[in-house]
């Protein structure tokens, strides 16, 4: 089918103006399909044609004008709506809609747990017409009226209020009064469970009346919206479990499938917190209140991304309803998705892109707000860190790929809605966050603010363009942000700076200088101008030669503690070198680069401040600030100047004594499913999870006393994870524990499971023996996952099948089973599967649409097979097969990643052979 083009939405944008919806959904005509009826009112500037988007299982009926149309003209998606004249029109669209499995559209799940059925809709970014007919194109905003028919002892969420109207016909014809459906909000402040579906009766209520037949299905209405754009409509039913209060007079409320129940109330004070506290944040520094009616937050299955940003209904994925133990900083992303999405109801939903050219100005501005917002309202103080050490390398590795874009690609650059979906990506994300976080430094917040303060009041419910926002600015600061723009948003690539160190001394015949001093030159390769911080440090000499000094057991590391010496900020003009800087006493032992994150740039040290680094970065007193030393590492080894046994070395010298989770989960990370499993060559792979395994326990032996049970727990995942033993593994299992804690929850016997069913040391009947112990969603995608993972042929072909040649998995066990399947451990017996890859892919993805082929492309990919012949089947692939557009960017995102890794094992090896002085084999 094809995608809407930017010419097309233009040309139809000129000649509609759309008023009005009017949606009704009937979700009680089985599993495959809902009824939709939608009635369109609109005005055509003059007369002319246009479409409608529409993607039914059957259209029934069409009307324009009260004039039935053939339901037969649909082509491709589109209805033809030929020879309108100027002025009003109603167009009326009756459809029977499928359901989908692939969390586009409207997503059916039912749940393995209890057997209760939930659907939720992902209008986004051009599926609304699997749901109804629309004009589907972000500046055509309209006013919502939504209806939906529901079986009874469901709840309907959408955008506005919703509430039961009329109850639907029972069975026998009867008509009876509303059920009563969920109670009213609790008082403000206080979160109250409430039942799913309608109130049971009081037992001790007497005498019961007579029985009264029941409505098999209820009729729900939803307040009428403000203007919208099509994709934002969202609908949730199903029976859910609720927590409801009120804030600054606003329904909250918080949403989940029944099985989910006890673990939304054990977390529902923290996210409603976390959710007031960014709410009345927001309320402070945006003049424009919020826009809404209500705020609810629905934690919906099989959802395909963190979230969606839906006026009044946001969606989640469920998993951030924590079934099992999670970290301090896995609270604190979902803290993060609370206030980005948030932030969205502001910049998106409020004011929203006029094409998706634009989309940075949704996602940059949310994420930045996200982190930001965070820091600033809640008890998350070390936010950045976390981006830094797990979310902006996603913008760097992207921004170093053939796919790159501006984080304001031209809007020629964005020509359909296919391509505007490969955008949302590291840099519309990432990137684009670290360029709005280096222009508030600039600006200074209060100027930002009054900028973003202006362009709501000017754009209010309508649509808005990268011009429109560079004006608003503008009008509230004296920086050239126009300049800024053409040089950070419209430009590709990441730069590079290099700290060059040199100590003076007198020329020859010149008196030595009175006093040392030493000089600092920063080379620039790139196009942007920079400003960037500079820190300087010493070896904390007197401390550590103290014997009377407090001991500090945080910091017993191999370097020795350092100190700050200096701070300042150094300008880097955008085609140069930074000007020389002479600055006075010794040298330091450690130079280093934006050490407060604010810029966005590669950084390179000098060797002495690199071996200081290497030899002290646990000794480093601020956790933002050993996160980019972290980060400078990572970039060197994928640019082959840091072998990755130099970076392993680091990684078993300073994690150990790490106090930042989020920099451990971070490294360990990178260590494993990098160095270890594609950046090694395999022979040298077990030493190297032997290595990460001794790091675990140390941290595992540090944390003995329970004093620290994020960092065990971080700490038990990679022993699991990277152990080779499965006598031990299976010690563990039979224990239900770790060693001292933690017991083995859901998620911790699950990835236990994985790691003995790849080692060969598990089997089908403990699969079994542990889905029956855990039937749930999550129980039966970790089955799935452990099955695809037996070291077994069978078991390879039928999870093969699974994967690429069946249509009836859903988007959450696809992704499993590819998650499972692949394994380094099993190279041999996944040769021939790599072969067959590519051929496969494009099939499955070429049937099931954007949703799998991305997973196909992402989870589905051998990433283990780091070799010259995967690389050649790859680009033969994406010469000769034309894959869809989805899974054609994530091969050409993998193909770019393999033949990065091919070189950086060729330039380590070439160094290391031939014994050549710096970074590589220094470190190496």
């Amino acid at each position: 089918m094809p995608a809407l083009t930017r010419d097309e939405a233009r040309t139809r944008a000129r000649l509609l103006d759309v008023h009005h919806y009017t949606v009704d959904l009937d979700l009680t005509r089985g599993d495959d399909v809902f009824g939709s009826t939608t009635v369109i009112r609109f005005t055509a500037a003059t007369a002319g044609d246009t479409f409608a988007d529409v993607e039914p299982a059957r259209l029934r009926r069409v009307l324009l004008d009260g004039h039935d149309l053939d339901p037969a003209l649909l082509r491709d998606n589109r209805l033809p709506l030929t020879g309108l004249t100027a002025g009003e029109h109603e167009l009326r669209v009756e459809a029977d809609m499928r359901y989908t499995r692939t969390g586009e559209g409207m997503h059916r799940f039912t749940d393995p747990a209890d057997g209760e059925t939930y659907v939720y809709t992902q209008g986004f970014l051009h599926d609304c017409r699997r749901v109804f007919a629309a004009f589907d194109q972000p500046d055509l905003k309209a006013l919502f009226d939504v209806s939906v028919t529901a079986p009874a002892g469901w709840t309907v969420l959408s955008n506005a209020v919703t509430t039961p109207a009329d109850p639907a016909p029972t069975a026998a014809g009867d008509s009876i009064p509303a059920a009563a459906g969920e109670p009213a909000p609790a008082p403000a402040e206080n979160p109250t469970p409430a039942p799913a579906g309608n109130p049971a009766p009081d037992p001790g209520s007497a005498p019961a009346p007579a029985p009264v037949p029941t409505p098999a299905s209820v009729r729900w209405r939803a307040a009428p919206t403000p203007p919208l754009s099509t994709y934002l409509l969202a609908v949730a039913a199903g029976p859910w479990h609720s927590v409801r209060t009120e804030h600054a007079g606003l329904p909250f409320g918080l949403h989940v499938r029944r099985s989910l129940g006890p673990h939304l109330d054990r977390d529902a004070v923290e996210i409603l917190d976390i959710t007031r506290r960014c709410f009345d944040r927001y309320h402070e520094i945006f003049e424009e209140p919020y826009p809404f009616d209500s705020y609810d937050q629905a934690f919906v299955p099989e959802f395909n991304y963190g979230a969606m940003e839906n006026p009044g209904l946001v969606t989640f994925r469920d998993e951030h309803i924590h079934r099992s133990a999670v970290t301090d900083t896995e609270r604190q992303t979902r803290a993060m998705v609370i206030a980005h999405e948030m932030a969205h109801m502001w910049f998106g939903d409020l004011v929203t892109l006029q094409w998706w050219d634009d989309i940075w100005l949704n996602e940059s501005f949310a994420e930045y707000m996200g982190f930001q917002t965070l820091t600033e309202a809640t008890r998350y103080r070390d936010t950045w860190t976390d981006y830094a050490a797990g979310h902006k390398t996603w913008g760097y590795d992207a921004d170093q790929r053939p796919t790159t874009h501006p984080v304001a690609p031209a809007p020629e650059d964005v020509p359909d809605t296919a391509s505007a979906l490969l955008n949302f990506d590291g840099i519309s994300y990432a990137k684009g966050a670290s360029a709005l976080r280096q222009l508030v430094a600039r600006l200074g917040e209060k100027d930002f603010l009054a900028g973003i303060n202006d362009h709501f009041a000017r754009h209010r419910f309508g649509n808005a363009t990268l011009a429109d926002f560079l004006d608003s600015l503008a009008r509230a600061s004296t920086e050239n942000v126009h300049g800024w723009a053409d040089r950070w948003l419209r430009t590709t690539g990441v730069d590079t700076l290099t700290a060059e160190v040199t100590t003076e001394t007198a020329e020859d015949g010149a008196a030595a200088p009175a006093e040392p001093a030493w000089r600092l030159t920063l080379r620039h390769t790139g196009t942007r101008p920079h400003r960037v911080t500079v820190t300087t440090y010493d070896h904390d000499s007197d401390h550590d030669s103290d014997p009377a000094a407090p001991p500090d057991p945080t910091r017993h590391t191999p370097g020795g503690r350092l100190t700050l010496r200096d701070r300042f900020t150094a300008d880097v003009p955008a085609d140069g070198d930074a000007p020389a800087r002479t600055l006075p006493g010794p040298r330091p032992p450690l130079v280093l680069l934006n050490g407060d994150d604010l810029d966005y740039t590669k950084i390179r040290l000098d060797p002495r401040s690199w071996n200081t680094a290497l030899g002290a970065l646990s000794a480093l007193p601020d956790p933002i600030t050993r996160a980019v030393v972290w980060n400078t590492a990572r970039d060197m080894v994928r640019d082959g100047e840091l072998a990755p046994g130099g970076y392993l070395r680091a990684v078993r010298a300073h994690l150990p004594h790490e106090t930042d989770l989020a920099i451990v989960q971070g490294v360990l990370g990178f260590a494993r499913h990098q160095i270890a499993d594609r950046h090694l060559p395999p022979p040298d792979r077990p030493e190297a999870l032997a290595g990460l395994t001794a790091v675990c326990r140390d941290l595992l032996d540090r944390t003995a006393d329970g004093g620290n049970p994020g960092l065990r727990l971080a700490a038990a995942r990679g022993c699991l994870d990277n152990l080779t033993d499965p006598g031990e593994l299976r010690a563990w299992l039979t224990a239900g524990t770790v060693p001292g804690g933690p017991a083995l929850d859901p998620e911790l016997r699950w990835r236990l499971l994985l790691r003995l069913t790849v080692l060969g040391a598990a089997g089908p009947a403990d699969i079994d023996t542990a889905l029956a112990d855990d039937p749930g969603a999550t129980g039966r995608e970790g089955a799935a996952r452990c099955r695809a993972a037996l070291p077994d042929p069978a078991a390879k072909e039928t999870a093969w099948n699974a994967l690429f040649d069946s249509d009836e998995l859903s988007n959450r066990l696809v992704k499993a089973i590819a998650e499972g399947f692949w394994q380094p451990e099993q190279r041999d017996l996944l040769a021939g599967y790599v072969r067959r890859y590519h051929p496969a892919a494009v099939a499955g993805a070429a049937r099931r649409g954007p949703a799998i082929a991305t997973v196909l492309g992402r989870e589905g990919y051998p990433a283990h097979a780091v070799d010259e012949e995967t690389l050649r089947l790859g680009r033969e692939c994406l010469r000769r097969d034309e894959p869809v557009p989805s899974l054609r960017r994530k091969l050409d995102d993998q193909l770019d990643d393999l033949a990065r890794i091919l070189r950086a094992r060729a330039r380590v090896a070439t160094h290391t052979t031939g014994h050549t002085s710096g970074h590589t084999s220094g470190a190496g």
